[in-house]
C-alpha cells in the first residue's frame, strides 16, 4: 500500500484507547464504567494476568470495546492458537511482535479470522509491534546489537508485517508520517507513547501530544496516566477529545 490518503473521519472518543495498567479487575470495571465517553480499553498484560479472559467479557458486557495488548511473539503454532483464543473472546485489535516473522504472522491472522468466525465475531484487526516506545537508539543499538538506526528498523517490520497480511501496526507516534506515508488507510496505526501538553513523559521516550499524533496519520491514540491518574479522569479523557475535535 504505497501513497498517503486521509485518515478517516471518526468521533474523536474513537480514537481514544485508555489503558487499563496497573488495575486489578474491580478496578478496572469500575473506571471504565465512570467514564461516559469511553469507548476503547486497553488490556495489557499487568491486568490480564491478574484478571484473566473473563474480564475482557465484563468490559465488552460495560459497552467497551477491548485492545487486548499481549504482544504474542513465538513459534507460529503458538501465536496461531493464542491469536484465535484471544479473537473468540471478542477483542478487536490483538498484538503481535513483527519480529517473529512472516510464517508466524501469516498463521496468527489465519487463526485471528477463524476464531472470530467460529464464535460469531467480527474478525479482529492484528496489529504488529515494530519497536517499544521505552526504547532509544544508543540503548537500542547497544542492548540488542542492532546498529540500523530505528527510523529505519521500524518501516522495515512494518513492511514486513503488511506484506504478511497483519492489519496494522502499533508505533511510536514520531514514526507515525513516515509510515502512513507508505502504508495509507485502512492499514491501521495504534500510537502509544501519548502525552497531551505539560503532561510527564514517565518511562515514554518518543512522545506527542493527541493532536499532533491524529494530524501526523494515528489511526488511534493509546493514553494511560495522563487519564487514569488524572484527579478527575473523565474530565481528562474530554480534554482529549476536544483536542481532537478542535484539530478536525
Amino acid at each position: 500500500m504505497v501513497g498517503a490518503s486521509p485518515t478517516p473521519v471518526l468521533d474523536p472518543a474513537d480514537r481514544v484507547i485508555v489503558a487499563l495498567d496497573g488495575m486489578d479487575a474491580d478496578r478496572a470495571l469500575a473506571f471504565a464504567a465512570a467514564l461516559p465517553r469511553l469507548r476503547w480499553v486497553k488490556v495489557g498484560l499487568e491486568l490480564f494476568v491478574a484478571a484473566g479472559p473473563p474480564v475482557l467479557q465484563r468490559l465488552r458486557d460495560q459497552g467497551q470495546r477491548v485492545f487486548l495488548d499481549l504482544k504474542f511473539h513465538d513459534i507460529p503454532a503458538t501465536m496461531a492458537g493464542a491469536c484465535r483464543s484471544a479473537a473468540r473472546l471478542g477483542a478487536e485489535l490483538i498484538t503481535v511482535h513483527a519480529c517473529a516473522g512472516t510464517e508466524a504472522l501469516q498463521a496468527a491472522q489465519a487463526a485471528a479470522q477463524e476464531g472470530a468466525a467460529t464464535a460469531g465475531l467480527p474478525a479482529p484487526t492484528l496489529l504488529a509491534v515494530t519497536v517499544l516506545t521505552s526504547w532509544e537508539q544508543r540503548r537500542f543499538a547497544e542492548e540488542l546489537a542492532i546498529a540500523e538506526p530505528l527510523q529505519q528498523y521500524v518501516p522495515r517490520l512494518a513492511q514486513l508485517a503488511a506484506q504478511a497480511g497483519i492489519g496494522g501496526c502499533v508505533c511510536s507516534p514520531l514514526e507515525v508520517a513516515q509510515l502512513r506515508a507508505i502504508h495509507s488507510e485502512p492499514f491501521h496505526l495504534v500510537t502509544p507513547g501519548i502525552r497531551p501538553a505539560g503532561a510527564p513523559l514517565g518511562d515514554q521516550q518518543r512522545v506527542m501530544t493527541p493532536a499532533q499524533a491524529v494530524a501526523a496519520g494515528a489511526s488511534q491514540l493509546v493514553i494511560g496516566r495522563p487519564i487514569t491518574a488524572a484527579l478527575d479522569p473523565a474530565a481528562a479523557l474530554e480534554a482529549c477529545c476536544a483536542e481532537l475535535a478542535a484539530c478536525s
